[in-house]
């Protein structure tokens, strides 16, 4: 090899090295390679940030903001609720989840689905007496395998797509991809069936460990004229699925049904009385005219409430609102706020709540003004106001408008009028412009570091081709495989991706591996659809370490796993799909 080879080899080795051991965080350390190398001469600066304006990392910029539109109109969360319906084994939720999560992040980016069923997950776990650990490492995998199902299922596949196109290659359809990723799909959720019971583990969930601790609300909710629990039992509108919260009666009309049973049908105008934690009385909240009635100024119009905000406040010792009722403290005239529920030093207050004589220390759940905290924080009515974090009212009202939006995105996509960027953009612009979600809150879902650690890569991939280091390694591949052919260098680019898509990025395994893909198909004269394939797979194949993925990552606390129990159910199902696609992929893409 050149010297300048050597140089590009001895930058990305000390790349793997800061990225394995984590020195500085992912977008930083591309940054500082694609710099180094630039500041050598080896890639122009053009080059160097060339990754910026690419197709495939705008795409997924923009796509960021589609899945948030989704998300702040409660669509996402609506499929989530409706999931799990009656099912008893741990079959019977595999089955459904693969039902939905599979063709759900085959559209959308797989963090925010995980982060939507892991609480369902987790509940029914926990009603069941099963395990979480049985079901949270498969929930990451069928978000995986649900991604190499169409072009736009991970944004490592609109990365590739990206630079085919840069390289004078023939971008790929929506669907072209699915004619290995369903078969690839399939196989990953017949060997979760199958080794399921015997590879998963039993863990206890960290959320139980630390349940006893938990701060436990009152709240009084109403159904009215709308609300989609009317008809339905307490368990199929989902009131059974919620971590954290239990329904403690119904009063109908005067009349009291306790215990209420799974099976009890809601009626308009039931007042129903729970006790939970935060997290889930928030989640009661976005249901659709169900309504706290402890206090009647409580906003229930969809855009009213983005104008209210959720704060605890806790009572003070010379507070003026000690000895008074909830009802009789008349919150909206003195405070321009709404009582949602009450919490009172761990003890379940048993009365209704608005007939609840407040004292020291209570501590309220307000729907509030903007700036209720900054007018109140001296207050001597109160010891201390907090704001809610991550809370904001779902825009239900635009529930519509979002699906509409993602549909006219998969109809744009697979029809080809308009190139996939474009196509993206305008489904992303009209989420912002037709109420589906806030300028702010698009900007804050773009995940700035992802895009920043594509761009830079690029440069760093540009490098290895410019310094010959990608033809110099491919030649050594294509030699060391000459003797069984093409087949055998495919077996090579995807044991490899798989193996640094662990312990680096997938993005950026996508971006190292691809320089050496074509050189591969070059040498060998053969088309570069087969190797790329192979490479859009392996760099999804994040099944064997939690820290190959962010989905591994966010199942890898509450399902109590170790670091092994990825080794020992994601290693043979790697291996397996790495046969899959060495014998499927030459096959349906000839070389």
């Amino acid at each position: 090899m050149s010297l300048e080879a050597w140089f590009t080899v001895t930058i990305v080795g000390l790349l793997f090295i800061a990225l394995v051991k984590n020195l500085a965080p992912p977008d930083v350390i591309f940054l500082a390679a694609t710099t180094v190398l630039a500041v050598a001469g080896i890639i122009t600066p053009e080059e160097a940030f060339a990754g910026f304006s690419n197709t495939g990392m705008l795409t997924v910029a923009v796509l960021f903001v589609v899945v948030a539109g989704l998300r702040e109109t409660g669509v996402l969360d609506y499929i989530g609720q409706h999931l799990l319906g009656k099912s008893r084994t741990e079959r019977g939720v595999l089955l459904r989840l693969s039902g939905v999560v599979l063709p759900l992040s085959a559209f959308l980016n797989n963090t925010p689905i995980v982060a939507m069923f892991m609480p369902v997950v987790l509940d029914w776990s926990r009603r069941n007496q099963v395990s979480p650990s049985r079901l949270l490492i498969p929930l990451s995998y069928l978000a995986i395998l649900g991604g190499t199902c169409t072009l736009i299922g991970t944004s490592t596949n609109l990365v590739i797509n990206g630079l085919m196109i840069e390289n004078g290659i023939p971008g790929l359809s929506l669907f072209e991809i699915a004619r290995i990723g369903i078969p690839y799909a399939v196989i990953g959720i017949a060997y979760l069936f199958v080794t399921g019971s015997i590879l998963l583990p039993e863990r206890k969930e960290l959320l139980e460990q630390l349940g006893e601790s938990r701060r436990e609300f009152l709240a009084e909710m109403q159904i009215q004229a709308g609300c989609r629990l009317i008809g339905q039992t307490i368990e199929q509108g989902g009131l059974r699925q919620l971590p954290g919260l239990f329904l403690i009666e119904i009063d109908r009309n005067g009349q009291i049904i306790a215990p209420a049973l799974p099976d009890q049908r809601l009626e308009l105008h039931d007042r129903l009385i729970f006790t939970g934690i935060i997290s889930s009385i928030i989640e009661l909240e976005k249901i659709p005219q169900l309504v706290p009635v402890a206090d009647p100024d409580y906003e229930v119009s969809p855009r009213k409430q983005r104008r209210r905000r959720l704060c605890e406040a806790v009572i003070s010792e010379n507070s003026p609102l000690r000895g008074k009722t909830i009802r009789d403290a008349e919150f909206r005239a003195v405070y321009g706020a709404a009582v949602v529920a009450v919490h009172r030093s761990g003890k379940r207050v048993e009365k209704k709540i608005g007939d609840i004589t407040l004292q020291s220390g209570d501590t309220l759940l307000l729907q509030t003004q903007p700036h209720f905290q900054r007018a109140h924080r001296h207050d001597p009515a109160f010891y201390l106001i907090s704001d809610v974090e991550n809370w904001r009212p779902l825009r239900s009202d635009r529930a519509w408008i979002a699906v509409s939006l993602l549909l006219m995105l998969i109809l744009l996509m697979t029809t080809g009028v308009m190139p996939i960027v474009l196509s993206a953009t305008l489904t992303a612009v009209l989420m912002v412009a037709l109420g589906c979600i806030s300028a702010g809150d698009a900007r804050q879902s773009v995940e700035w570091q992802v895009l920043i650690t594509i761009a830079a890569a690029f440069g760093v991939g540009t490098a290895l081709q410019n310094s010959g280091a990608a033809t110099v390694i491919a030649a050594s591949l294509v030699e060391a495989t000459r003797e069984w052919g093409p087949i055998a260098a495919i077996a090579v680019i995807y044991l490899l991706g798989s193996i640094m898509t662990e312990l680096i990025t997938n993005n950026a395994a996508a971006v190292l591996m691809f320089p050496f893909c074509l050189e591969t198909a070059r040498l060998y004269q053969a088309s570069p659809l087969p190797f790329l394939m192979t490479l859009i797979l392996s760099a999804s194949a994040s099944f064997m370490t939690p820290i190959g993925y962010q989905t591994n990552m966010m199942v890898y606390g509450p399902g109590g796993y170790r670091f092994t129990d990825f080794l020992r159910i994601g290693t043979p199902l790697n291996l397996l799909l790495w046969i899959v696609a060495v014998v499927m992929i030459p096959w349906i893409w000839p070389f």
